[in-house]
């Protein structure tokens, strides 16, 4: 794999054109875990998960890592998919964390990635595809604001 600016830029490009999958995949996720922890969850529109994607890739040391990640899960496939269970899992999981940021964001989209891995299984999917796919929404999901507890001030800061 050589990776250019070029070769990122159409990973930023495939990214944004997976909304059609990623966005519905989102709001089933925000639904889902809105149900569980009784809270109510905004959902991500078409345009927020734009805005929010040209973020991630505006940032070049981010944007490189989060390609190479992508470009990696749409290629990778194992016969008989469970032998490969575990290296398409990681990558997953580090890509829903990168698109995340910091702690304590990074954490919530490692978990996240895993409940939307198992929502999310389309029949043509690859082994990587579909991790792909749960990465990018749960990392998406994540970074996007539309959590009551991401929308106040934290009650743990402290004053310099």
């Amino acid at each position: 794999m050589h990776l250019t600016p070029a070769a990122v830029e159409r990973e930023r490009e495939w990214v944004r054109g997976r909304g059609t999958v990623v966005v519905p995949l989102i709001n089933d996720v925000r639904s889902a875990l809105g149900e569980r922890f009784e809270t109510e969850v905004a959902p991500v529109d078409h345009d927020s998960y734009d805005d929010a994607v040209a973020e991630v890739f505006s940032d070049g040391d981010l944007a490189v890592n989060v390609a190479c990640l992508v470009a990696l899960l749409r290629e990778i496939d194992v016969e008989g998919d469970y032998p490969g269970f575990v290296v398409d899992e990681i990558l997953g999981r580090e890509l829903a964390a990168m698109i995340a940021g910091n702690q304590p964001l990074r954490l919530l989209a490692e978990a996240t990635f895993h409940f939307a891995d198992i929502h999310h299984h389309p029949e043509e999917a690859t082994a990587g595809s579909d991790d792909l796919d749960a990465a990018l929404a749960a990392g998406f999901q994540t970074r996007l604001p539309g959590w009551p507890w991401t929308e106040r001030e934290s009650p743990f800061g402290v004053e310099p």
